[in-house]
């Protein structure tokens, strides 16, 4: 309701995102309270270097399965209704092989951590969270046909409902069981849930019938948008990498926390914002349309995103103590400095979505490595001073590459025709 009202205020062409947004917004509110609650009995019951484990077993998780992000799903966003049966068909045998394989390669690399690293721990956690792959395919088809088909606020309410459920059951285990196991299992235990909503939500089976779409079909997204997941799952999660190997387990856990509860938040709002834009920048009829709807979408999104940040930032001293207890005060300045990351990382997000919907995907990889190169650089750069020096580098590295970026995108995104599917 809320979002039809704010949706019927704004005009048409910018309504859609408008909602879409909303929906999400919405939902990351609802599953806020339920993240905060959960950092807040972690912080209590887990020490730096318990949560040291956890973040170093989810990070590799994360990276991880970046590589099932193949572009698949983008080309049936983007099908046309002639050709999308068939295409539908090809995507769900492509979503099986993929995910098994990367499944394949993540218990590859728990092996490796077990044999050559003796981090016991962490690779049987690893290895236990490669069953999150198996659940995936069922319902991979039917969530990107949710987002073609618009309905951004069912998709909003699936994801909202497996993170609330993650973290509820994050609650219940890290009160009985103050281990790094209890904060990855709901990780797993959460997935059929959202298989279970999302085919529920959208029907769909194979129909042979249809034929089945050529893989070339899928190769002007795939190696692009792979390769685009890949460097920002680096650049977002191996940080933590990074911070682990030169200021050691317990900076790692303050870190971790400090990333969950400052920039982790508003990253939720910062993936939908492309989810939402991408599949509405696809429906424009030319350039000159898409170009317009892509500059109402970045003002819309940073008016809401700039308030949450400035808010984090400048409020940390003094919810940090009173919400997650005096013990985690030192946290508080890198819960403010990480919280600025967001702004680049959201131009990042919507300059994304307008590469894509142009079929320049890899443009966008180019840019997203570049980003990838600098914040991480700065990031060991200031890891060689003090943590704080690393959450202010990795932030500042960021923003010089996103921030010139945008502007240049944004006052000169319809100079350049439309290019073929593809041309760089």
């Amino acid at each position: 309701m809320f979002a039809r009202t704010i949706s019927n205020r704004l005009p048409a062409g910018i309504a859609p995102i408008a909602q879409g947004l909303v929906a999400y917004g919405s939902a990351e509110a609802a599953t806020r309270v339920v993240r905060i609650l959960a950092i807040l009995v972690i912080a209590r019951r887990t020490s730096p270097e318990l949560l040291g484990t956890a973040a170093l077993a989810l990070t590799l998780f994360e990276l991880i399965r970046v590589l099932a992000n193949a572009g698949i799903g983008q080309r049936i966003i983007a099908a046309t209704d002639e050709e999308l049966p068939a295409l539908c068909n090809t995507a769900a045998r492509l979503f099986w092989a993929v995910c098994l394989g990367v499944a394949s390669i993540q218990l590859g690399i728990a092996g490796a951590l077990f044999a050559i690293w003796d981090l016991s721990e962490a690779a049987l956690m690893l290895a236990v969270l490669s069953g999150v792959y198996v659940c995936m395919p069922p319902a991979l088809v039917q969530v990107f046909l949710l987002m073609r088909d618009g309905r951004l606020t069912t998709t909003a309410r699936i994801g909202a409902t497996q993170t609330m459920a993650d973290h509820c059951l994050t609650l219940a285990l890290v009160v009985v069981w103050p281990s790094a196991w209890a904060i990855v299992l709901p990780k797993l235990l959460t997935a059929p849930l959202w298989t279970v909503l999302t085919r529920r939500a959208r029907k769909w089976s194979a129909n042979p019938a249809a034929g089945y779409a050529p893989v070339r079909e899928f190769a002007a997204y795939g190696p692009a948008i792979l390769g685009s997941e890949l460097i920002a799952a680096l650049r977002i999660h191996a940080d933590k990498l990074v911070i682990g190997a030169l200021l050691g387990s317990e900076a790692l856990g303050l870190y971790y926390f400090a990333f969950n509860a400052g920039l982790g938040i508003t990253l939720s709002f910062v993936a939908a914002c492309n989810t939402v834009v991408f599949p509405l920048l696809c429906k424009q009829a030319g350039d000159a349309d898409r170009a317009r709807l892509f500059r109402q979408s970045f003002v819309l999104g940073l008016v809401l995103l700039a308030p949450v940040v400035a808010a984090q930032a400048l409020l940390a001293p003094v919810y940090v103590p009173l919400v997650f207890g005096a013990e985690w005060i030192d946290a508080a300045p890198y819960i403010a400095l990480l919280s600025l990351a967001a702004l680049p990382l959201y131009a990042g997000s919507l300059i994304g979505a307008w590469l894509r919907a142009r079929q320049r995907p890899f443009v966008e990889t180019r840019l997203a490595l570049a980003a990838t190169i600098t914040g991480l650089a700065g990031l060991a750069a200031g890891s060689t001073h003090s943590l704080a020096a690393a959450c202010t580098a990795y932030a500042a590295g960021l923003a010089l590459v996103m921030l010139p970026a945008a502007i240049a995108h944004l006052f000169a995104s319809t100079l350049q025709s439309n290019p073929t599917p593809g041309e760089a």
